[in-house]
């Protein structure tokens, strides 16, 4: 029996409290860019869609990542 590699699970976005009003879009946002990005590479390159889902989920949590580590030294909590 083959083995089958588990791809990591999606990232949340954590905005602090002053910012979570924004978490909606923001989501949004990065869900469209990281599709876009998969799409793109799907065609252009011709990955398999394994790699398409496996390219949009890795972009999910390091654009997810890059957020939260950016917003979070801006919370009232940590000044």
């Amino acid at each position: 029996m083959a083995s089958r590699i588990q791809s990591p699970s999606p990232h949340s976005l954590e905005l602090p409290p002053e910012f979570e009003d924004l978490t909606g879009p923001i989501s949004g946002d990065l869900r469209v860019v990281a599709s876009i990005l998969a799409e793109r590479a799907t065609e252009r390159l011709m990955i398999s869609n394994r790699q398409a889902r496996e390219l949009r989920q890795s972009l999910w949590n390091r654009l997810v990542d890059a957020v939260n580590a950016e917003i979070s030294p801006h919370s009232a909590g940590r000044r």
